[in-house]
């Protein structure tokens, strides 16, 4: 396994609608990073896990993962417990993308560790300037602490 010098952005969504839309915006935002689009939740582990597919992945975390909620297979917040739970990923910026605004999956997700929770608008613009913004932040302000 080589290490990766520029550290991805992963994203975990089922919709194609909506992944193609966070990846146009996050391409607008001219950042690095590539970005790994992955389905569900179950892929989204075994992303960062080393595992199937992706065994023989570059080494590193990513900057960020942007996560949905309402996934088939294991949903957002499963995955989000997971990642918490676990040494190597516990630092790991989360970013909930959902279309939720229930509030029990606001609470749920801010409870778990997430970083930052986005309601997909319906309004394109205004989604792409959060994920820009969110893009940006992450990218280019924000380091995970290093793991001692």
């Amino acid at each position: 396994m080589k290490h990766q010098d520029i550290r991805t952005i992963l994203l975990v969504e089922d919709s194609p609608a909506d992944a193609e839309m966070t990846v146009d915006a996050l391409r607008e935002a001219k950042l690095a990073n590539p970005v790994v689009h992955v389905e569900d939740g179950v892929d989204c582990l075994d992303y960062l896990l080393y595992r199937g597919a992706w065994a023989d992945r570059p080494v590193g975390n990513p900057v960020v993962v942007l996560l949905d909620i309402k996934m088939p297979r294991m949903n957002g917040l499963d995955v989000l417990t997971h990642m918490r739970e676990h040494d190597e990923l516990k630092r790991v910026p989360v970013v909930i993308l959902s279309s939720s605004r229930e509030e029990r999956d606001l609470a749920r997700s801010w409870d778990l560790g997430a970083n930052a929770y986005v309601i997909k608008p319906v309004d394109v613009e205004q989604f792409f300037d959060a994920v820009r913004t969110l893009g940006q932040f992450w990218a280019v302000l924000n380091q995970a602490p290093e793991i001692e």
